[in-house]
């Protein structure tokens, strides 16, 4: 079992799972999770020979939870995990890999910190590079113009999306991991009108071996104590993200990357924009291993942590020094 430390990182604490001895691996969770979205991975990057270090984003869990929605920019939280590495490896920059949220954020922590981060790994959503201009303007104009329901646009505004999920943030969870899983029969379950509640539409979940009660129970207890306005604040912060990234405007990330995708999951394919992702990140990041899993929904390393932790040493073991 990992040992549970606080963290300080600068303006606040993370609560961090930390197990192994060695270089360090930074993990990053996303929406709506946890920590406990990498317990199948730290072990095993453990046995490896590393220091992994599974993080409680802001606002999650046991981590610190500023109020302010600008608390939750990206800037910030790459702020955390430049605190995070300086608190655990001084003297060596780390590695990072990231899932749904985490995987922008550490994209982008590579990008903008490179004297940090020497490579980086981001699960279901590929890194398109520096954007060109908000990824509001984006969903208005493919959903919200168009009368079409967009879960980004719902969680807009503060209260609403926090109210739906905090009445049962267990049925609320698991259902929207069931939706967007690999084993969801195939529907156009989020084909509504604008308006729409987030559950509205979204199936009924059935068992999965991949998500047990157990591991529900633990997400129930972490989201009745923390609620969602962290988590939600998340989102509501495109304006500020794309004018804090425009200073990297051009460039790329130059380290060493991985990107594991999966056929069923829509960020994968960035809801349908592209069809090749792996092929568009090597025009922002050109070091890449790309692998896109048959049949894997969004959940990636919860669904095949075996596939996952396999690819996922292989390319640690690879990199080179000071591994």
């Amino acid at each position: 079992m990992p040992q549970m430390r606080d963290i300080e990182v600068g303006e606040l604490s993370l609560r961090c799972a930390v197990e192994g001895d060695g270089p360090l691996v930074i993990f990053v969770h996303g929406f709506p999770e946890s920590w406990y979205s990498w317990r199948h991975q730290l072990g095993p990057v453990a046995a490896a020979g590393f220091t992994a270090c599974a993080i409680d984003v802001r606002g999650y869990g046991g981590s610190g939870k500023p109020q302010p929605v600008e608390a939750y920019a990206m800037e910030q939280i790459v702020g955390d995990l430049v605190g995070l590495k300086q608190a655990l490896q001084p003297d060596q920059p780390a590695v990072l890999v990231g899932h749904d949220w985490g995987a922008p954020i550490v994209w982008n922590s590579a990008l903008t910190n490179p004297q940090h981060f020497r490579a980086v790994a981001g699960l279901s959503v590929p890194f398109a590079g520096v954007p060109n201009r908000p990824f509001t303007k984006v969903f208005h104009e493919h959903f919200t113009s168009q009368g079409k329901f967009f879960y980004q646009e719902y969680f807009q505004a503060p209260g609403v999306a926090e109210a739906e999920a905090e009445k049962d943030p267990r049925d609320w969870v698991q259902r929207m991991m069931y939706s967007i899983s690999g084993d969801v029969p195939p529907g156009e379950y989020w084909s509504k009108p604008y308006g729409a509640t987030f559950l509205e539409g979204l199936p009924d979940p059935q068992p999965v071996a991949w998500l047990t009660e157990e591991d529900m129970d633990f997400y129930e207890a972490e989201f009745k104590a923390s609620g969602f306005r962290g988590p939600l604040n998340r989102y509501r912060n495109h304006e500020r993200d794309y004018a804090w990234l425009q200073g990297w405007a051009g460039k790329r990330i130059e380290q060493p990357a991985l990107f594991i995708g999966g056929t069923r999951d829509p960020a994968t394919f960035l809801f349908g924009a592209v069809t090749d992702p792996v092929a568009m990140i090597k025009m922002f990041a050109p070091n890449v291993e790309g692998h896109i899993l048959d049949g894997v929904g969004h959940w990636t390393q919860q669904e095949r942590p075996d596939q996952v932790n396999a690819l996922l040493i292989d390319w640690l073991k690879g990199l080179r020094e000071p591994i």
